[in-house]
């Protein structure tokens, strides 16, 4: 008697029908031994998405911009730098409740309320209120950088907010850690976890950092 062959498309298919109900076997088996409840109270459903806190990716070629756009504002308190002249680092101490204290960032000022502006692309990561140092914004950027904003007298973001670079986030206000300043913004910028001059960045290009 001859034997008959199996075409190998046939051979294929009894192959790919064997795997989808051995499939659908263990899928039964599973359901039987193993059932899901969505009405259990233990289970704790998240309502944020892959896309909460996302920080916005920046071009290497932006340059970082100034906290305001108003060329009248004037530098009113240096950054404290070890290896600035005696004079600008006598402009760089806030005298608080007796005490120096070492500015850890710029302040500006002009007498007239001014927009506080984001320097970068970047996320809200903190909106808060110091009895010292007034209305605060934190931005998270690209490039491990946070700018600081402080000394608002008001705020016009919120919390996980995406900002843009130059989009207005607040007003210029005062502190009661400094009040001889009257209005003004005090900016602080984090690169890298380190406290830096703001004025040694501005207008750098981020793949120069």
């Amino acid at each position: 008697m001859k034997k008959r062959k199996l075409k190998k498309e046939v051979v294929i298919s009894i192959y790919a029908l064997s795997f989808i109900a051995l499939i659908g076997i263990l899928y039964s088996i599973e359901k039987t031994l193993f059932p899901v409840s969505f009405d259990n109270d233990d289970v704790k459903y998240v309502d944020k998405t892959l896309f909460d806190n996302v920080i916005p990716v920046i071009k290497e070629e932006t340059e970082i911009k100034k906290p305001y756009l108003d060329e009248n504002v004037k530098i009113l308190k240096y950054f404290y730098d070890y290896k600035a002249g005696e004079e600008q680092q006598e402009n760089s101490l806030i005298y608080n409740d007796s005490t120096y204290l070492q500015s850890s960032g710029v302040s500006y000022g002009k007498e007239d309320c001014f927009d506080v502006v984001s320097i970068l692309d970047g996320t809200v990561i903190d909106i808060k209120e110091d009895s010292l140092l007034g209305k605060i914004i934190e931005v998270r950027h690209s490039n491990d950088m946070i700018s600081v904003y402080q000394s608002l007298g008001e705020v016009n973001v919120s919390l996980n907010d995406i900002v843009k670079q130059g989009q207005v986030i607040g007003k210029s206000g005062t502190s009661n850690i400094d009040p001889t300043l009257g209005n003004h913004l005090h900016f602080e910028l984090m690169v890298k976890g380190e406290v830096v001059n703001p004025e040694d960045y501005y207008f750098k290009k981020l793949s120069d950092l």
